[in-house]
């Protein structure tokens, strides 16, 4: 057997300084540089020709960043703060520093002061992003490197605001669609579990007194009432290593993921969601791309992984294949039966047209206000089912209850 390779060891993560100084006009300057040495933070300064009053280490926050970390809406904002910067002919490094300072997380500001620090070295603003792969990914990079190829980089910054903000919003409404029926069901397994530990037992007793056989449905009932109250921790224990073991395999395993989307697509109301959420993420992302001149087969290989479903992932890496062949965007996503015969008929439209990016964005608009509605009548929709889970959780369980009642009321009658 082979030895077991050894795990390479964790990156030293650079040291923070703080440093002040005093420039020309008799202005105080201070910022932040991330080096490994106090002695590389100096030198560091001295090359951007700042000639530093004092640099000290700056303490290690324990709760990484205040316990707050970077989530996507803060870099939605960091990219439109840093377009309105640069729009108004503030210099690039310049608006870093400036954004950074305003940051509110600590976690955002040591991101943002340590890509003004690669910026300061000559590196072009897309390869300093893209070493930060866990905040800035490959769309990000890549509509960054075509802006800066374009001269137009505050507008793409702006186009990727406008992007994460959408596609955040979409990630929230389905979020909010799926805790609604999940909170009902928790709610009405937390009331059974109480009625079966502690209602189910004063019945029982009462029963007791009655000397007649009990219903064989509240036979059942109290059987199973005595069960959890002296195995509840084997129930608990089980429950908790399901979701476990789905969790790990979920996590560790490619397969799962893809059957775990492809069998929500068909789930009733969530399917519709996930479908016109895929679909909208699909033509939002795609618009951007058009819009900075990425090429059609390098904007699909993006596109594929900002749908967020394998099945249309899948789907449009088979069209990217196709494209790259010679076919036509619109004549590829038929063959990839998944697109709404609207989408594919507007897209043929833009192509006639020479306006893709156009069409795109106003069918990502229908498909983003068509998510939102549907997710603001998903009660309504999902009250039948919500009512029926209540009615055999909790409603049986009342009727076992008083079964035996009506019984004895029915032979003194």
């Amino acid at each position: 057997m082979a030895a077991t390779a050894k795990k390479k060891p964790k990156p030293k993560e650079p040291n923070v300084f703080l440093w002040t100084a005093v420039d020309k006009n008799g202005k105080k300057r201070k910022g932040e540089i991330q080096v490994d040495t106090l002695q590389q933070a100096k030198a560091e300064l001295r090359k951007q020709g700042i000639n530093p009053k004092s640099v000290k280490k700056k303490p290690k926050d324990l709760f990484g960043g205040g316990g707050k970390p970077i989530e996507t809406q803060d870099i939605a904002i960091f990219a439109r703060q840093l377009a309105t910067m640069m729009s108004s002919g503030v210099p690039m490094v310049q608006a870093f520093e400036l954004v950074g300072n305003g940051a509110e997380k600590p976690a955002m500001r040591k991101l943002i002061m340590g890509v003004k620090t690669d910026l300061e070295s000559g590196t072009a603003l897309a390869d300093c992003l893209a070493k930060q792969p866990m905040y800035f990914d490959d769309l990000f990079c890549n509509l960054v490197r075509a802006g800066e190829a374009a001269g137009v980089l505050e507008d793409l910054l702006d186009k990727i605001a406008t992007y994460k903000e959408k596609s955040e919003a979409i990630k929230k409404k389905i979020k909010k669609a799926l805790s609604y029926p999940t909170s009902v069901l928790v709610v009405a397994v937390i009331v059974t579990v109480v009625i079966m530990l502690f209602v189910i037992p004063e019945f029982e007793s009462l029963f007791a007194g009655f000397g007649a056989d009990l219903p064989a449905f509240t036979q059942m009932v109290v059987n199973m009432s005595r069960w959890l109250q002296v195995n509840w921790w084997i129930l608990l224990i089980a429950v908790v290593l399901f979701f476990v073991a789905v969790s790990q395999t979920l996590k560790r395993s490619r397969k799962a993921r893809d059957l775990k989307d492809a069998a929500m697509l068909h789930v009733p109301v969530f399917g519709q969601i996930i479908e016109k959420a895929a679909v909208a993420r699909f033509a939002r992302t795609l618009s951007t791309m058009f819009a900075a001149g990425v090429p059609m087969v390098d904007a699909l290989e993006s596109v594929a992984g900002a749908t967020g479903n394998i099945v249309y992932m899948n789907a449009v890496m088979d069209m990217r294949e196709e494209v790259a062949t010679g076919t036509s965007l619109t004549q590829a996503m038929k063959n990839a039966d998944l697109f709404p015969p609207m989408v594919v008929q507007m897209l043929q439209i833009g192509e006639e047209s020479g306006a893709i990016d156009g069409m795109l964005s106003k069918v990502a608009d229908f498909y983003e206000d068509e998510v939102d509605n549907m997710v603001d009548s998903l009660s309504s929709l999902m009250e039948p089912m919500i009512m029926a889970i209540l009615g055999v959780l909790v409603g049986g369980l009342v009727v076992a209850m008083y079964l035996p009642i009506f019984k004895m009321g029915a032979v003194v009658g």
